[in-house]
Protein backbone atom coordinates (compact mmCIF):
# COMPACT_ATOMS: atom_id res chain seq x y z
CA UNK A 1 0.00 0.00 0.00
CA UNK A 2 1.71 3.28 -0.70
CA UNK A 3 0.52 6.26 0.47
CA UNK A 4 0.91 9.30 -2.02
CA UNK A 5 -1.71 11.19 0.06
CA UNK A 6 0.48 14.83 0.34
CA UNK A 7 2.08 16.50 2.89
CA UNK A 8 -0.57 19.57 2.75
CA UNK A 9 -3.61 17.93 1.83
CA UNK A 10 -6.53 18.09 5.09
CA UNK A 11 -7.18 21.63 5.51
CA UNK A 12 -7.32 23.08 9.51
CA UNK A 13 -10.71 24.35 10.38
CA UNK A 14 -10.06 25.84 13.84
CA UNK A 15 -13.61 25.53 15.62
CA UNK A 16 -14.05 29.89 15.02
CA UNK A 17 -16.86 30.12 18.09
CA UNK A 18 -20.31 31.05 16.45
CA UNK A 19 -19.49 30.03 12.51
CA UNK A 20 -22.09 28.32 12.14
CA UNK A 21 -24.71 31.04 12.62
CA UNK A 22 -22.63 32.75 10.08
CA UNK A 23 -25.74 33.49 7.24
CA UNK A 24 -22.82 34.10 4.46
CA UNK A 25 -20.61 31.87 2.42
CA UNK A 26 -17.42 30.62 3.96
CA UNK A 27 -14.57 29.51 2.01
CA UNK A 28 -11.21 27.66 2.99
CA UNK A 29 -8.25 28.30 0.89
CA UNK A 30 -7.10 24.46 0.88
CA UNK A 31 -10.90 24.02 -0.33
CA UNK A 32 -11.37 26.79 -2.87
CA UNK A 33 -14.34 26.00 -5.49
CA UNK A 34 -13.95 24.95 -8.88
CA UNK A 35 -15.95 27.62 -10.19
CA UNK A 36 -14.97 31.57 -9.76
CA UNK A 37 -15.58 32.95 -6.59
CA UNK A 38 -15.93 37.43 -7.15
CA UNK A 39 -16.25 39.47 -4.25
CA UNK A 40 -17.34 42.10 -6.34
CA UNK A 41 -18.94 44.90 -3.83
CA UNK A 42 -18.50 42.93 -0.69
CA UNK A 43 -17.27 43.49 2.83
CA UNK A 44 -15.07 40.26 3.03
CA UNK A 45 -12.92 38.67 6.06
CA UNK A 46 -9.93 37.09 5.57
CA UNK A 47 -8.61 35.71 9.06
CA UNK A 48 -4.97 34.19 8.42
CA UNK A 49 -2.13 35.77 6.58
CA UNK A 50 0.35 32.81 5.75
CA UNK A 51 1.15 31.86 2.10
CA UNK A 52 -2.41 31.15 0.84
CA UNK A 53 -3.57 33.98 2.44
CA UNK A 54 -0.58 36.38 1.45
CA UNK A 55 -0.97 35.01 -2.49
CA UNK A 56 -5.02 35.57 -2.22
CA UNK A 57 -5.68 39.21 -0.10
CA UNK A 58 -4.33 41.29 -3.09
CA UNK A 59 -7.14 39.84 -5.36
CA UNK A 60 -9.37 39.95 -3.32
CA UNK A 61 -8.92 43.44 -1.83
CA UNK A 62 -8.98 44.46 -5.56
CA UNK A 63 -12.95 42.98 -5.90
CA UNK A 64 -14.11 44.39 -2.35
CA UNK A 65 -15.97 47.40 -1.13
CA UNK A 66 -13.77 46.63 2.12
CA UNK A 67 -11.29 43.30 3.43
CA UNK A 68 -10.75 43.14 6.85
CA UNK A 69 -7.61 41.09 7.55
CA UNK A 70 -7.19 39.29 10.58
CA UNK A 71 -3.69 38.56 11.57
CA UNK A 72 -2.28 36.33 14.49
CA UNK A 73 0.95 36.16 13.17
CA UNK A 74 3.10 38.04 10.48
CA UNK A 75 5.00 36.17 7.84
CA UNK A 76 7.91 37.20 5.70
CA UNK A 77 7.55 37.25 2.34
CA UNK A 78 9.47 38.25 -0.57
CA UNK A 79 8.49 39.19 -4.20
CA UNK A 80 7.69 36.71 -6.92
CA UNK A 81 7.98 39.30 -10.00
CA UNK A 82 6.13 36.98 -11.69
CA UNK A 83 5.71 38.12 -15.55
CA UNK A 84 5.70 36.70 -19.18
CA UNK A 85 9.25 35.14 -19.90
CA UNK A 86 11.17 36.27 -22.63
CA UNK A 87 10.94 33.85 -25.80
CA UNK A 88 14.25 33.74 -26.01
CA UNK A 89 14.88 33.21 -22.02
CA UNK A 90 12.23 30.07 -22.34
CA UNK A 91 14.06 28.59 -25.05
CA UNK A 92 17.57 28.78 -23.17
CA UNK A 93 15.46 26.90 -20.35
CA UNK A 94 14.01 24.35 -22.49
CA UNK A 95 17.06 23.72 -24.16
CA UNK A 96 18.83 22.39 -21.09
CA UNK A 97 16.12 20.98 -18.61
CA UNK A 98 18.50 18.18 -18.27
CA UNK A 99 21.03 20.50 -17.30
CA UNK A 100 18.61 22.35 -14.83
CA UNK A 101 17.20 19.59 -13.38
CA UNK A 102 20.79 18.04 -12.22
CA UNK A 103 21.94 21.29 -11.42
CA UNK A 104 19.21 21.59 -9.00
CA UNK A 105 19.44 18.31 -7.51
CA UNK A 106 22.71 19.07 -6.15
CA UNK A 107 21.58 21.79 -4.32
CA UNK A 108 19.91 21.79 -0.49
CA UNK A 109 16.48 22.22 -1.49
CA UNK A 110 16.68 20.89 -4.70
CA UNK A 111 16.15 24.32 -6.74
CA UNK A 112 18.59 25.42 -9.64
CA UNK A 113 18.66 28.44 -8.30
CA UNK A 114 22.30 30.75 -6.77
CA UNK A 115 23.17 29.30 -3.52
CA UNK A 116 26.16 30.65 -2.01
CA UNK A 117 27.67 28.10 0.68
CA UNK A 118 29.83 30.76 2.30
CA UNK A 119 29.19 32.79 5.65
CA UNK A 120 27.81 36.32 6.07
CA UNK A 121 29.97 37.29 8.46
CA UNK A 122 33.04 36.87 5.78
CA UNK A 123 31.37 40.16 3.82
CA UNK A 124 31.38 43.73 5.05
CA UNK A 125 27.46 45.07 6.17
CA UNK A 126 27.19 47.01 2.80
CA UNK A 127 27.93 43.88 0.44
CA UNK A 128 25.46 41.78 2.42
CA UNK A 129 22.80 45.07 1.59
CA UNK A 130 23.65 44.70 -2.23
CA UNK A 131 23.78 40.74 -2.13
CA UNK A 132 20.08 41.27 0.09
CA UNK A 133 18.92 43.75 -2.78
CA UNK A 134 20.00 41.72 -5.74
CA UNK A 135 18.58 38.86 -4.30
CA UNK A 136 15.08 40.58 -3.92
CA UNK A 137 15.10 42.32 -7.12
CA UNK A 138 15.68 38.14 -8.23
CA UNK A 139 12.79 37.59 -6.15
CA UNK A 140 11.44 33.99 -5.14
CA UNK A 141 12.60 31.79 -2.58
CA UNK A 142 16.30 32.05 -4.16
CA UNK A 143 16.78 34.46 -1.33
CA UNK A 144 17.18 31.78 1.26
CA UNK A 145 20.36 30.77 -0.53
CA UNK A 146 22.35 34.41 -0.41
CA UNK A 147 24.13 32.79 2.47
CA UNK A 148 25.25 29.10 3.85
CA UNK A 149 24.51 30.04 7.40
CA UNK A 150 21.41 32.28 7.20
CA UNK A 151 19.21 29.57 8.99
CA UNK A 152 21.77 28.32 11.49
CA UNK A 153 23.22 31.76 12.94
CA UNK A 154 21.40 33.97 14.73
CA UNK A 155 23.34 36.90 14.25
CA UNK A 156 23.16 36.53 10.54
CA UNK A 157 19.82 35.53 10.29
CA UNK A 158 18.51 38.99 11.59
CA UNK A 159 20.66 40.69 9.14
CA UNK A 160 18.30 39.40 7.02
CA UNK A 161 14.89 39.68 8.92
CA UNK A 162 16.42 43.30 9.51
CA UNK A 163 16.68 43.59 5.55
CA UNK A 164 13.00 42.26 5.02
CA UNK A 165 11.49 44.38 7.59
CA UNK A 166 13.17 47.70 6.28
CA UNK A 167 11.39 46.18 2.82
CA UNK A 168 7.73 46.49 4.66
CA UNK A 169 7.95 49.62 6.03
CA UNK A 170 9.51 51.80 3.28
CA UNK A 171 6.01 49.73 1.18
CA UNK A 172 3.48 50.28 3.80
CA UNK A 173 2.69 53.92 4.61
CA UNK A 174 0.85 53.96 7.83
CA UNK A 175 3.65 53.37 9.93
CA UNK A 176 1.48 51.74 12.61
CA UNK A 177 0.37 49.03 9.78
CA UNK A 178 4.16 47.94 8.58
CA UNK A 179 4.86 47.51 12.16
CA UNK A 180 2.18 44.97 12.80
CA UNK A 181 3.27 43.11 9.96
CA UNK A 182 6.50 43.48 10.59
CA UNK A 183 7.42 39.40 11.81
CA UNK A 184 9.94 38.96 14.69
CA UNK A 185 10.67 35.05 14.54
CA UNK A 186 13.67 34.19 12.77
CA UNK A 187 13.83 34.78 8.53
CA UNK A 188 12.89 31.54 6.93
CA UNK A 189 12.37 29.38 9.92
CA UNK A 190 8.55 29.47 8.58
CA UNK A 191 7.74 28.58 5.37
CA UNK A 192 9.11 31.43 3.34
CA UNK A 193 5.78 33.09 1.36
CA UNK A 194 6.00 34.13 -1.74
CA UNK A 195 3.74 37.47 -3.05
CA UNK A 196 2.86 39.73 -5.73
CA UNK A 197 1.57 43.26 -4.61
CA UNK A 198 0.97 41.73 -0.35
CA UNK A 199 2.53 45.01 1.58
CA UNK A 200 1.49 47.17 -1.02
CA UNK A 201 -2.49 46.08 -0.82
CA UNK A 202 -2.67 47.70 3.08
CA UNK A 203 -1.84 50.88 1.56
CA UNK A 204 -5.61 50.60 0.18
CA UNK A 205 -8.23 52.92 1.54
CA UNK A 206 -10.57 49.39 1.61
CA UNK A 207 -8.04 47.27 3.60
CA UNK A 208 -7.82 46.95 7.30
CA UNK A 209 -5.54 44.81 9.46
CA UNK A 210 -6.70 43.90 12.67
CA UNK A 211 -3.96 42.48 14.90
CA UNK A 212 -5.84 39.23 17.17
CA UNK A 213 -2.99 39.64 19.47
CA UNK A 214 -4.17 42.43 21.09
CA UNK A 215 -7.89 42.06 20.50
CA UNK A 216 -8.86 38.11 19.48
CA UNK A 217 -11.89 37.10 18.07
CA UNK A 218 -15.09 36.57 20.27
CA UNK A 219 -17.31 35.20 18.36
CA UNK A 220 -18.74 35.14 14.99
CA UNK A 221 -22.26 36.38 14.32
CA UNK A 222 -24.93 36.25 11.75
CA UNK A 223 -23.30 39.00 9.62
CA UNK A 224 -20.32 39.84 11.43
CA UNK A 225 -16.53 38.88 13.29
CA UNK A 226 -16.63 40.67 17.09
CA UNK A 227 -13.23 40.80 18.41
CA UNK A 228 -12.91 42.14 22.09
CA UNK A 229 -12.45 45.82 20.58
CA UNK A 230 -15.13 45.78 18.23
CA UNK A 231 -17.49 43.74 16.01
CA UNK A 232 -17.02 44.16 12.00
CA UNK A 233 -19.80 43.23 9.69
CA UNK A 234 -18.82 40.99 6.76
CA UNK A 235 -20.81 39.43 3.41
CA UNK A 236 -18.57 36.73 3.33
CA UNK A 237 -15.61 34.81 5.32
CA UNK A 238 -12.51 33.46 4.26
CA UNK A 239 -10.55 31.27 6.28
CA UNK A 240 -7.15 31.18 5.36
CA UNK A 241 -6.11 29.12 8.15
CA UNK A 242 -3.71 26.36 6.34
CA UNK A 243 -3.22 22.79 6.96
CA UNK A 244 -2.80 19.65 9.33
CA UNK A 245 0.60 19.20 7.81
CA UNK A 246 2.64 16.20 6.89
CA UNK A 247 0.85 13.89 9.01
CA UNK A 248 -3.23 14.98 9.34
CA UNK A 249 -4.17 13.26 6.61
CA UNK A 250 -2.42 9.84 7.30
CA UNK A 251 -3.99 10.17 11.11
CA UNK A 252 -7.20 10.28 9.25
CA UNK A 253 -7.48 7.11 8.01
CA UNK A 254 -8.01 3.98 10.09
CA UNK A 255 -4.40 2.33 9.33
CA UNK A 256 -3.86 -0.81 11.24
CA UNK A 257 -0.44 -2.78 11.29
CA UNK A 258 1.22 -5.77 12.39
CA UNK A 259 -1.28 -7.23 15.23
CA UNK A 260 -4.27 -4.65 14.57
CA UNK A 261 -1.73 -1.97 15.74
CA UNK A 262 -3.26 1.69 15.01
CA UNK A 263 -1.10 3.80 13.07
CA UNK A 264 -2.30 6.57 15.47
CA UNK A 265 -1.93 5.18 18.58
CA UNK A 266 1.63 4.43 17.39
CA UNK A 267 2.15 8.26 16.62
CA UNK A 268 0.59 9.32 19.52
CA UNK A 269 3.70 11.15 20.82
CA UNK A 270 4.55 12.13 17.15
CA UNK A 271 5.60 10.55 13.77
CA UNK A 272 8.00 7.81 13.84
CA UNK A 273 9.14 6.20 10.61
CA UNK A 274 12.17 5.17 8.91
CA UNK A 275 13.63 7.34 6.11
CA UNK A 276 10.09 9.01 6.01
CA UNK A 277 9.69 5.63 3.58
CA UNK A 278 7.94 3.06 6.10
CA UNK A 279 7.10 2.15 9.84
CA UNK A 280 8.14 -0.39 12.18
CA UNK A 281 5.07 -2.54 12.63
CA UNK A 282 3.58 -1.89 9.40
CA UNK A 283 4.44 -4.34 6.35
CA UNK A 284 4.63 -3.01 2.70
CA UNK A 285 2.80 0.29 3.48
CA UNK A 286 5.27 3.10 2.32
CA UNK A 287 4.42 6.43 2.98
CA UNK A 288 5.71 9.42 -0.44
CA UNK A 289 7.20 11.96 1.32
CA UNK A 290 6.07 11.07 4.76
CA UNK A 291 7.67 12.71 7.77
CA UNK A 292 11.53 12.81 8.46
CA UNK A 293 11.88 13.03 4.69
CA UNK A 294 13.06 16.43 2.97
CA UNK A 295 9.98 16.66 1.22
CA UNK A 296 8.66 20.57 2.13
CA UNK A 297 12.05 21.94 2.45
CA UNK A 298 12.94 20.91 -1.05
CA UNK A 299 11.35 21.12 -4.69
CA UNK A 300 8.47 18.57 -4.22
CA UNK A 301 8.41 17.47 -7.49
CA UNK A 302 12.18 15.38 -7.66
CA UNK A 303 11.42 14.54 -3.78
CA UNK A 304 8.51 13.10 -4.93
CA UNK A 305 9.93 11.42 -8.28
CA UNK A 306 12.88 10.16 -5.89
CA UNK A 307 10.41 8.23 -3.55
CA UNK A 308 8.37 6.85 -6.31
CA UNK A 309 11.53 5.28 -7.95
CA UNK A 310 12.65 4.15 -4.26
CA UNK A 311 9.94 2.46 -3.57
CA UNK A 312 9.46 0.94 -7.45
CA UNK A 313 13.18 -0.44 -7.05
CA UNK A 314 12.40 -2.14 -3.73
CA UNK A 315 8.88 -3.82 -5.11
CA UNK A 316 11.40 -4.98 -8.12
CA UNK A 317 14.22 -6.19 -5.79
CA UNK A 318 11.45 -8.03 -3.69
CA UNK A 319 9.74 -9.67 -6.65
CA UNK A 320 13.57 -10.75 -8.31
CA UNK A 321 13.74 -12.58 -5.18
CA UNK A 322 10.55 -14.10 -4.34
CA UNK A 323 9.96 -11.67 -1.20
CA UNK A 324 6.81 -10.95 -0.38
CA UNK A 325 7.10 -8.44 3.27
CA UNK A 326 9.15 -5.65 3.72
CA UNK A 327 9.29 -4.08 7.17
CA UNK A 328 11.49 -1.42 8.59
CA UNK A 329 13.00 -2.41 11.94
CA UNK A 330 12.46 -0.84 15.39
CA UNK A 331 16.18 0.18 15.56
CA UNK A 332 16.08 1.86 11.74
CA UNK A 333 13.32 3.68 12.77
CA UNK A 334 14.67 5.19 16.33
CA UNK A 335 18.52 5.69 14.44
CA UNK A 336 16.74 7.67 11.79
CA UNK A 337 14.84 9.95 14.04
CA UNK A 338 18.10 10.16 16.48
CA UNK A 339 20.00 11.32 13.04
CA UNK A 340 16.96 13.81 11.96
CA UNK A 341 16.84 15.18 15.76
CA UNK A 342 20.84 15.54 15.30
CA UNK A 343 20.51 17.46 11.94
CA UNK A 344 17.87 19.80 12.49
CA UNK A 345 19.65 20.76 16.16
CA UNK A 346 21.98 23.83 14.81
CA UNK A 347 19.21 25.13 12.39
CA UNK A 348 16.73 28.12 13.14
CA UNK A 349 13.91 26.37 12.01
CA UNK A 350 12.99 24.19 14.99
CA UNK A 351 12.52 27.39 16.62
CA UNK A 352 10.06 28.84 15.17
CA UNK A 353 6.11 28.17 15.90
CA UNK A 354 4.88 26.64 12.71
CA UNK A 355 3.27 23.94 10.82
CA UNK A 356 6.60 22.09 10.45
CA UNK A 357 6.34 21.14 14.14
CA UNK A 358 2.55 21.11 14.57
CA UNK A 359 2.17 24.13 16.28
CA UNK A 360 -0.95 25.12 13.99
CA UNK A 361 -3.35 22.16 15.69
CA UNK A 362 -4.07 22.14 19.27
CA UNK A 363 -3.01 19.10 20.66
CA UNK A 364 -0.40 18.11 18.33
CA UNK A 365 2.93 17.01 19.33
CA UNK A 366 5.33 19.25 18.77
CA UNK A 367 8.00 18.01 16.82
CA UNK A 368 10.24 19.35 13.90
CA UNK A 369 8.94 16.83 11.05
CA UNK A 370 11.22 17.59 7.48
CA UNK A 371 14.37 16.51 6.91
CA UNK A 372 17.00 19.18 7.43
CA UNK A 373 20.07 17.36 5.91
CA UNK A 374 19.31 18.58 2.51
CA UNK A 375 18.43 16.70 -0.91
CA UNK A 376 21.78 15.47 -2.04
CA UNK A 377 22.91 13.91 1.33
CA UNK A 378 19.08 12.04 2.00
CA UNK A 379 19.72 10.84 -1.39
CA UNK A 380 22.66 9.28 -0.96
CA UNK A 381 21.40 7.82 2.57
CA UNK A 382 19.04 6.16 0.74
CA UNK A 383 21.11 4.29 -2.20
CA UNK A 384 23.45 3.29 0.79
CA UNK A 385 20.31 1.53 2.32
CA UNK A 386 20.22 -0.08 -1.33
CA UNK A 387 23.81 -0.76 -2.04
CA UNK A 388 23.33 -2.36 1.87
CA UNK A 389 20.87 -5.02 0.44
CA UNK A 390 18.44 -2.64 2.40
CA UNK A 391 19.74 -1.80 5.67
CA UNK A 392 17.41 -1.35 8.23
CA UNK A 393 14.72 -3.04 6.43
CA UNK A 394 13.14 -7.03 7.32
CA UNK A 395 12.33 -8.92 3.97
CA UNK A 396 10.85 -12.49 4.07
Amino acid sequence: CVMATGCLSTPNKPPFPGIEDFRGPVYHTGLWPHEPVDFTGQRVAIIGTGSSAIQSIPIIAGQAEQLTVFQRIPNYAVPAHNAPLDPEVQAAIKADYAGLRARARRTPPCIAMRYNPGSALDVSSEDRAREYEARWQEGGFSFLGAYGDLLFNQEVNETAAAFVRGKIRSIVNDPEVAGRLCPTNPFGAKRLCVDTGYYATYNRENVTLVDLNKTPIETITTDAIRTTEKSYPIDSLVCATGFDAMTGTLLRIDIRGRGGLNLADRWHEGPRNYLGLAMAGFPNLFTVTGPFSPSVLTNMLPSIEQHVEWITDCLDYMEQRGLTRVEATEEAEADWLAHCAEVAAPSLRPTASSWYVGSNIAGKPQIFMPYLGGFPRYVKICEEVIAKGYEGFALS
